[in-house]
């Protein structure tokens, strides 16, 4: 590999290998949230019930969680870019599904309860996808730049995921509005497709090492790595507890559609707001990094991530929504570029599957969870009573991992 300066904010940009991969992690974000966008949309007006959605994020977690240990044992030890070429495939076919239960002959002959066990069943299939994906795809990152530079890279990577969330949020609500929900899921199909051959173009291939550990044992090793890396276990905990209790993605057609009143077009946007805060706030870290006072930066973003979550809660317009949305999101951004850093800095080459898998099913898995207990609370309580108590318990987690994690503000990353 050659050498760039680490101070350089374009470092990581100039490896085609990793040119390749963030090009497929900024279109596989968009598509899937695409998918995601307008399937949720079309099944709140069918049901007009949050829970709806909520199940959305259930029917993905759970096989998303049994998979994703396996699957970070798999990556460790095998073809990373043929697992993730797999499970795109997958992936597909999912997308084939949902395009064929959507079409007029079948949805009049199905009965709701039949359409929306279609649906969820659908996304189980594309969370059990990604339970090999996310882990393969996270242990890849780090053997395509140089040490020297893995904060920079994630600055960067963190990017071009969140300008896909940018992306595919926004589109999703103008291509449901202008073209219809068959064409737009067609357009996913294609989408995934391309990120297939986008993999195929990555040069790199780490080295396989073959583990030679039990499975239950290899798998424990990644537990016990986490807990007892402390820096690693509370960047862990504070990213699952802000998006368990914190986030509102799910059910933003509920503000949109009840709240707001913006309609589709309006409901792209606020999906869009979080990202945006967030995209530009990475592309200012990679000029001026976060990693150099890291843990404090860290929990201040994630305090800031609550308060705003509760400004959203109790705005009742659109301009100020999509503002505290955008505020969220530009905290989030810190609070991923650091954990992401200590992801690639702390674990062993042959360990990082595991432990991606482990960060998965804590924190990838925190968003479909995330989905559900927002359903769930907003049903029982809700939506504005709901998400007031999420940003309120955010704040209350920071506090409480400030208590006591103050001597990791001496830690440096960069």
């Amino acid at each position: 590999m050659k050498t760039v300066a680490p101070q350089d904010p374009y470092a990581a940009l100039r490896y085609s290998d990793f040119r390749f991969y963030i090009s497929n992690t900024f279109l596989f974000s968009a598509t899937i949230l695409i998918q995601e966008v307008i399937v949720a949309y079309e099944l709140y007006k069918m049901t007009h019930d949050p829970l709806a959605l909520g199940l959305i994020g259930l029917a993905e977690v759970i096989p998303f969680i049994i998979t994703s240990l396996f699957g970070g044992y798999i990556a460790d030890q095998r073809n990373k870019i043929t697992i993730m070429h797999i499970s795109i495939v997958v992936i597909i076919l999912g997308s084939v599904i949902l395009y064929t239960v959507f079409q007029p002959a079948i949805f009049n002959s199905l009965t709701q309860t039949q359409h929306l066990a279609a649906v969820y069943s659908v996304f189980g299939l594309i969370g059990f996808a990604k339970g090999f994906y996310s882990p393969a795809s996270s242990s890849l990152k780090p053997f395509l730049v140089p040490r020297a530079i893995y904060g920079n890279s994630s600055t960067w990577s963190s990017s071009f995921w969140q300008a896909g969330s940018i992306t595919g949020p926004a589109l999703a609500g103008f291509l449901y509005a202008f073209i219809g929900l068959e064409n737009t899921l067609l357009i996913v199909i294609a989408s995934f497709i391309v990120c297939w051959f986008l993999l195929g173009m990555i040069k790199t291939r780490p080295e396989v090492v073959k583990i030679t550990t039990p499975l239950l044992e290899s798998l424990k090793e990644g537990f016990r790595f986490v807990f007892k890396t402390r820096i690693v276990l509370y960047a862990i905990s504070l990213d699952l507890f802000s998006v368990l209790f914190g986030g509102v993605v799910a059910i933003l057609p509920v503000f949109a559609e009840d709240i707001l009143k913006v309609g589709p077009e309006g409901l792209g946007l606020l999906r869009a707001a979080p990202s945006i805060g967030s995209l530009l706030t990475m592309f200012a870290m990679a000029y001026f990094p976060p990693t150099h006072n890291a843990w404090r930066n860290m929990l201040i973003a994630v305090a800031g991530f609550g308060a705003f979550t509760i400004m959203f809660a109790l705005s009742t317009n659109f301009i100020l929504s999509c503002a505290a949305l955008f505020a969220t999101g530009a905290c989030d951004s810190v609070s991923v570029i650091v954990r992401q850093t200590i992801l690639q800095i702390y674990p062993p080459d042959e360990m990082r599957g595991r432990v991606a898998a482990v960060n998965g099913i804590f924190v990838s898995s925190s968003n479909e969870m995330g989905a559900f207990e927002s359903g769930v609370l907003a049903k029982a309580f809700g939506t504005v009573p709901s998400v007031m108590m999420g940003g309120v318990v955010t704040i209350a987690v920071v506090s409480w991992i400030y208590v006591r994690s103050k001597d990791l503000f001496s830690v440096r990353l960069s």
